[in-house]
């Protein structure tokens, strides 16, 4: 058997983390057994589907490298095949018309809840002999009314619902569009799908959907519920916890293969491993290690994964990711860095692009903003004069290099009677504006002669000033 499986988001809003981690397990499962990865729009719901979403939703899985080997199909597309499938069902006397209106359905609906019963459809449609000659109707599914849907689930394991507590599903409203349980068993069937991987939220529309799988003398697919993604105080998942879309995580300055480890090991697990590379992933990957309990979101652990491939990055390509989140180029100084310089400088202490490009900022400006806590501390009156001093070597300096600089700053310090920090606190507050930064030397050669110089006399002038 060819292992076929889908990804079928509705484009009601962006790519969100249970999306994301949804649309991961089954690119995994597909790709560990050589299978196909079918992409499917669900998007009937016409009011809230939306273009923008659509996009949102391809640009997502794009970013995190979640290939699709066939579609996207578009529910809204195949209407006529829904239409015809739902004949067949009438012809066949599997479907019936129902001329109940919204206003009679939820005063069935109260009653049935002040009687302490759980509200359903009673079938009374159902055989109806006499239809209103002019009156709306929709279709429902005849469901069985005896014995038990049995689904052995590849997660869950085996779950049994009794019939009875079945009701007649609505398969095609009174305006004519066909609904999600229905379009989903039809899309299904025509995909050839074989493994239906998918959150536990969808887990009770299982046994309506087998019944139409039967209906059409359809097999199967086998079924995997993937438990819900919950925040710390075990509530489930939103924005309040930090989760947010794959497009925001990207504007945060993730890194794609951060995110996929963070989703992988979301409610999946490989022995203690944490790390895993994209390889190693579509290896190891199986749904008997999705866990059965439901996984908790930790921002923290997502942030430290993605400082560790921040520091992993190819040079090269950080250095594109990074001028991403920097000001525009034709704004920059004329000697700014090469941005593969200045991330691997930095990379050590960033967690996030942002916050990477927050700390080599000071490299693409002409003037910088001194922090006055680190103003107060650093550039006394004392340093002023060595910064000072600091300055008119190095402008004279034969060499601008790392050697060069630590030899002129020995050699003032030992003239000067002071430590190495007397000289390289102060410089690193005039020339980065802050306390915390890459080696002074590094800062001194990303900076290049000419601004250094100019900002050791700035800070200088301040207390002279």
């Amino acid at each position: 058997m060819t292992v076929r499986v889908r990804f079928a988001p509705s484009p009601t809003g962006a790519l969100h983390i249970g999306g994301a981690r949804t649309a991961l397990f089954n690119w995994l499962f597909a790709r560990h057994h050589g299978g196909t990865y079918v992409l499917r729009i669900e998007d009937t719901d016409r009011e809230r589907s939306t273009e923008d979403s659509i996009q949102e939703i391809l640009d997502g899985l794009a970013w995190l490298g979640l290939d699709w080997d066939e579609g996207p199909y578009r529910q809204t597309e195949r209407m006529d095949v829904y239409r015809a499938r739902v004949q067949e069902l009438l012809d066949r006397g599997l479907a019936y018309r129902c001329w109940c209106t919204a206003e009679e359905l939820e005063a069935r609906r109260k009653e049935a809840m002040a009687a302490g019963k759980t509200p359903r459809y009673d079938g009374r449609c159902r055989g109806r002999g006499d239809p209103p000659a002019d009156g709306r109707f929709a279709v429902r599914f005849a469901a069985p009314r005896e014995g038990e849907t049995v689904v052995e689930d590849l997660v869950k394991g085996r779950v049994v619902f009794d019939n009875r507590q079945l009701d007649d599903l609505i398969i095609l409203r009174s305006d004519g569009t066909p609904t999600y349980n229905f379009c989903v068993v039809v899309d299904d069937v025509d995909m050839k799908i074989t493994h239906v991987i998918r959150g536990d939220d969808h887990l009770n529309n299982t046994p309506r959907q087998a019944g139409l799988y039967k209906a059409f003398g359809y097999e199967m697919p086998r079924f995997a519920h993937v438990p819900m993604i919950l925040g710390a105080d075990k509530a489930r998942l939103s924005k309040r916890h930090g989760a947010t879309s794959v497009t925001a995580y990207r504007g945060q300055g993730y890194l794609p293969e951060a995110l996929v480890n963070y989703l992988a090991r979301l409610g999946w697990s490989s022995g203690d491993q944490e790390i895993f590379s994209r390889e190693e992933l579509i290896e190891k990957f199986d749904l008997g290690h999705v866990g059965t309990a439901a996984a908790v979101f930790n921002p923290e652990k997502l942030i430290w994964l993605n400082a560790h491939y921040i520091k992993e990055a190819e040079r090269g390509r950080l250095g594109d990711l990074l001028a991403a989140f920097l000001p525009p180029r034709e704004t920059w100084p004329e000697d700014a860095p090469d941005p593969a310089a200045a991330a691997q400088a930095h990379k050590e202490r960033a967690r996030t692009l942002v916050e990477m490009a927050e700390s080599v900022s000071c490299y693409y400006i002409e003037e910088i903003a001194i922090d006055e806590a680190a103003a107060s501390k650093h550039l006394t009156p004392e340093a002023a004069d060595l910064l000072g001093e600091l300055a008119d070597r190095i402008e004279k300096a034969a060499e601008f290099t790392a050697v060069a600089l630590e030899t002129l700053f020995n050699t003032l310090a030992a003239e000067k009677g002071v430590k190495m920090g007397a000289l390289a606190q102060p410089s690193r507050v005039a020339l980065t504006g802050k306390t915390i930064s890459p080696g002074i030397f590094d800062v001194f050669l990303l900076l290049g002669r000419r601004r250094a110089v100019s900002r050791l006399r700035a800070a200088a002038g301040r207390e002279a000033g």
